[in-house]
């Protein structure tokens, strides 16, 4: 479903910094109806790279594929229309403090203007019913916890049933408890839904408790890719096994792997 081809992002130099590579060549393939997992340390490129999927960071070089179409060079209308199949799920909520939680699901199928108030009421509903939110339609965002603030982005990022679902830190926010619930709900929308998904952490648990597969991002690179569990097992690179190593995982012995699907 998703086809990166040597990625670069470089930022271009400003009066108080040099210019600044975030990706080097990166190439990746995500298949269709995949939890697909991206990986690093703090200044990896991880949210770089995550954003090149829907053009929020436009690629210095390279090609973004996405269903077959080449979007690198997408813009206005068009690239709005690519964005609507494209869902998004921030760490940090992004959600619209002055509005109730029934009017910031609703907001993408407003600008969208495809839709009639019955239709967009109807979806509205389904989707608070899916994330387990139905009886806090009315509230605000500052009335509600961030498990739940993060379902409501959650259903905001379904709204306009997309195919692909892209999840920036979504359970950097939480604590443990909170983030458990919120990888169970993913993993059913995956399931139920057919949803492809990218999610990119800095957590190997949350890899280990949801995705199929994950890419290891460092320095811009992508130093190792494979099944989680295949990783898991036999990890190849230093980075991979430095970001085991505070679960304590003996490497080469079968890990007690997650339900990832």
């Amino acid at each position: 479903m998703i086809r990166l081809e040597h990625i670069v992002k470089t930022f271009p130099a400003a009066p108080d910094r040099t210019a600044f590579t975030a990706l080097h060549g990166v190439d990746l393939a995500v298949q269709t109806g995949e939890i697909f997992g991206i990986i690093g340390r703090s200044g990896a490129g991880k949210s770089t790279l995550i954003r090149t999927l829907n053009l929020l960071e436009r690629p210095t070089a390279g090609r973004v594929v996405i269903d077959g179409e080449d979007i690198t060079d997408l813009d206005g209308a068009p690239l709005r229309r690519v964005r609507q199949r494209i869902g998004m799920v921030f760490q940090h909520f992004n959600l619209l403090s002055a509005r109730t939680v029934y009017e910031n699901v609703r907001l993408p199928l407003r600008i969208t203007g495809e839709y009639t108030a019955l239709q967009m009421r109807e979806r509205v509903d389904q989707m608070l019913a899916l994330v387990g939110l139905a009886d806090q339609r009315d509230k605000y965002p500052g009335q509600l916890s961030g498990g739940q603030r993060q379902r409501v982005g959650i259903a905001r990022a379904l709204a306009n049933r997309p195919r692909l679902l892209l999840c920036d830190e979504a359970t950097s926010a939480l604590d443990p408890e909170t983030t458990q619930s919120i990888l169970q709900l993913l993993r059913r929308i995956n399931r139920e839904l057919g949803l492809t998904i990218v999610l990119i952490t800095h957590g190997m648990d949350v890899i280990r408790a949801v995705c199929h597969r994950v890419a290891i991002l460092d320095q811009g690179r992508i130093v190792e890719e494979g099944e989680v569990e295949h990783i898991f097992r036999a990890p190849q690179h230093a980075v991979t096994r430095a970001l085991l190593d505070p679960m304590g995982i003996h490497f080469g012995t079968p890990a007690p792997l997650g339900e990832a699907s």
